[in-house]
């Protein structure tokens, strides 16, 4: 939790935080600043006082919302700085970063630097920096990063975005559920009332309309048929008709318009009928699925609710990707992941890779079984949180039906 980052800081002896913008969302922004939009900025953290958010002179009435103490960029010589270095651009960027950091107060230490840029432009004002101002050392994460593990739990105030996203979704997926099921059936096709075909594209872009409706965005949804389904992240095929009797993986993982809190979410659906095959698989999924929520508790490590899943599916005859690392069919991923800010987030969830859950925790929990050879895949998944009593709040509301009837 956010309340959490002072003590992040010192055991990563870390003096000071700066993270930069540049015209773009990036999820730490949001973290630190309470969602407030801003385009462009940099907020900068001493251990053991509350940030600061440095914004330029058009942003700042913007910059109140995040309840920060904001500060124009003037108050930090920007515009001397620039003057002084405007036919360098790494010098000015150098000068700028020590500006802002001497600014609160930060003369020298060790600096956790955050944000998003572009690469090619921040490897070389990191050399500068580093080279030229010797009283800072710059450092960096590659994984496990104070804020990682930091958005390991959410607060009450991350909780209530998160719900608000969640229960968003849901009226989507339903609303996706009776547009489909607003069509009728041809043979196996299924069409609109002047028999021309639904497609995939055409329930992807109800789907975008009705997000957009709710102040939600699409982030690269899977809709997917038929063999397509049997593959974990196949997104579906845009011209692609819908039919009866095919196995549907409807994967949706949205967020808060403009950047911020998701949603992620997944139901397989067969219209009009589901094959012996498909019902069969589609049956143990939901057995797993009952299981892994079960075993989901406050001090269990992620990766042992997977081991159970795994063993499950293997003592089915399933290849898994413990049994059979690489397969391409059967189980072959992970039970879940944190979500939050990022679509994916520690705690991870996976025999290879795992965390320990905690109170305040938000996971998926997604089992499936995949064959694309047999033209189906299945796939299930909601999103929880672990209350402060231990218990498991579903935050994906929407039934688990695997038949969708046409009634058009």
């Amino acid at each position: 939790m956010r309340s959490e980052i002072d003590n992040l800081m010192a055991a990563r002896q870390l003096d000071a935080l700066m993270v930069i913008t540049e015209e773009r969302y990036d999820a730490v922004v949001d973290y630190l600043t309470n969602g407030a939009r801003i385009t462009g900025g940099v907020v900068l953290k001493r251990r053991g006082e509350a940030p600061v958010l440095a914004v330029g002179g058009m942003e700042t009435e913007e910059a109140k919302a995040s309840g920060l103490e904001v500060r124009d960029y003037s108050a930090f010589g920007y515009h001397e700085v620039m003057k002084a270095h405007k036919d360098d651009p790494v010098a000015r960027k150098v000068a700028w970063w020590q500006a802002l950091l001497a600014g609160v107060g930060v003369e020298g230490g060790r600096v956790g630097i955050y944000g998003a840029g572009d690469l090619n432009v921040y490897l070389e004002v990191f050399r500068a920096f580093d080279r030229e101002v010797t009283a800072y050392t710059l450092v960096g994460e590659a994984e496990n990063t104070l804020f990682q593990a930091a958005m390991e739990t959410k607060d009450a105030d991350e909780m209530a975005r998160i719900r608000g996203v969640a229960a968003r979704t849901n009226e989507v997926i339903r609303a996706t559920w009776d547009y489909i099921a607003g069509h009728r059936a041809d043979g196996e096709a299924v069409v609109d009332a002047d028999g021309q075909p639904l497609t995939i594209g055409a329930v992807k872009r109800f789907v975008r309309r009705e997000l957009i409706e709710r102040g939600l965005e699409d982030t690269g949804m899977i809709f997917a048929q038929g063999r397509d389904a049997g593959y974990p992240h196949s997104r579906g095929e845009d011209e692609q008709p819908l039919r009866q009797g095919q196995s549907i993986v409807f994967d949706l993982f949205p967020r808060e318009l403009g950047g911020g809190y998701h949603h992620d979410m997944t139901r397989t659906w067969c219209i009009g009928h589901a094959p012996e095959a498909v019902q069969t698989a589609y049956e143990q999924v939901m057995e797993a699925f009952d299981r892994a929520v079960e075993a989901t508790k406050p001090g269990m490590q992620g990766g042992d609710v997977q081991q159970i899943v795994l063993d499950y599916f293997e003592g089915l005859g399933h290849p898994t990707s413990r049994s059979e690392p690489g397969t391409q069919a059967g189980y072959v991923h992970s039970l879940g992941h944190g979500v939050g800010l990022h679509i994916h987030e520690p705690p991870r969830m996976s025999h290879v890779r795992s965390d320990e859950l905690r109170k305040g925790s938000v996971v998926t929990i997604e089992p499936g079984l995949y064959y694309p050879e047999r033209g189906f895949g299945i796939r299930v998944e909601d999103m929880v949180a672990i209350r402060e009593d231990g218990s498991i709040e579903t935050l994906t509301d929407f039934p688990k039906d695997l038949v969708l009837p046409l009634r058009g």
